[in-house]
């Protein structure tokens, strides 16, 4: 998706604007040099550690006056239609079990980087991705069994998890609410189907 235009400028960090400054500066002494963005970082980051709390205090002022700026226009600020909030999600409840391709992954990564050093995480996920498909279907099967069993204990997890939830959320309103439950289940059944769909596209 491509980036809202009209979304607020997200917040500078006094650093930031240290840099900023040095830029500025910079680009006055020397208007026609080619900066060396690795070096010229390097340097700024070693002046801004030898500088004293009151010189740092001025960007301090212009990083808080820029957060309310920010907090003031995202108040006003209304999302395109179609995007889509983010999840809560409850660091208590049972995680997702993987899929027999990740345990797959799991017990065949390390393997793969001692036999070729120097892949990149990308190169890696799709050296993986070429064994899984030309693994047998009987070599697949302790891999697909673990994951079955991995995935049975977690619907019993969320079972639980979910009717502790209810419970704590109060009992008495629990028949006047069915639909809400159903509504959870399928997207989690949704969510089990995209794992299913990343494994059969790998």
């Amino acid at each position: 998706m491509g980036k809202d235009p009209t979304k607020p400028r997200g917040k500078m960090s006094s650093y930031a604007y240290f840099v900023q400054t040095c830029r500025e500066e910079h680009k006055k002494k020397h208007p026609e040099a080619t900066v060396n963005f690795s070096e010229f970082s390097k340097k700024c980051s070693e002046r801004w550690k030898t500088m004293s709390g009151k010189e740092k205090g001025k960007f301090e002022d212009m990083a808080k006056q820029d957060k309310v700026r920010y907090e003031r226009e995202m108040k006003n600020y209304i999302p395109p239609k179609g995007e889509k909030k983010k999840r809560f999600k409850d660091p208590n409840a049972p995680k997702r079990p993987p899929s027999a391709f990740f345990i797959f992954c799991s017990e065949f990564r390390s393997k793969v980087k001692e036999e070729t050093p120097g892949l990149s995480i990308g190169d890696v996920a799709k050296r993986l991705g070429e064994m899984w498909n030309k693994t047998s279907a009987e070599d697949k099967q302790p891999f697909e069994k673990k994951a079955a069993k991995l995935k049975e204990k977690y619907e019993k997890d969320i079972a639980a998890y979910r009717s502790k939830g209810k419970v704590v959320g109060g009992a008495a309103k629990a028949p006047s609410k069915p639909v809400k439950v159903n509504d959870d289940d399928d997207d989690d059944d949704e969510d089990e189907d995209d794992d299913d769909e990343e494994e059969d596209d790998e």
